[in-house]
């Protein structure tokens, strides 16, 4: 796995994965998480797929979905900005967190867990602290 900083964006890319959906889960993530602030400029495609070493077209794929997404914005001659809607943001990491959640409570249901179990799970690991289960 490759690691590479271009502008405010940290990016770990592994080739044997589809590199369009990697560009676009870590720009959605560094945006949820606060780590490109509201109304940033983003990396030129040109710029962004130089550095990675990647197609342009699988850039502007990329930004293309986050602009659908309501993170960012094109500025006419200026480039591809960083939303400046908290809201739009805001909403978008209640959707991440949501749809993170399902997927847990599905892995712990395909375990055959009930609730009260994943509940003991989650309240062991959280106190342990030390990355144990606490159980």
């Amino acid at each position: 796995m490759e690691e590479q900083q271009v502008g405010s964006l940290h990016f770990q890319i592994d080739f044997s994965q589809p590199l369009y959906e990697q560009i676009l889960d870590q720009a959605r993530s560094a945006i949820a998480k606060g780590e490109i602030a509201l109304g940033d400029k983003m990396p030129s495609v040109r710029e962004l797929a130089q550095e990675l070493r990647i197609n342009p077209n699988t850039v502007m794929r990329a930004y293309q979905e986050l602009e659908r997404d309501g993170l960012t914005e094109k500025r006419r001659g200026q480039g591809t900005f960083v939303t400046s809607s908290a809201e739009n943001v805001a909403s978008f990491r209640t959707a991440l967190a949501a749809k993170y959640i399902d997927s847990f409570m599905e892995q712990m249901e395909s375990l055959g867990l009930s609730w009260e179990d994943i509940e003991k799970y989650v309240r062991g690991k959280k106190d342990s602290g030390t990355g144990g289960y606490g159980l």
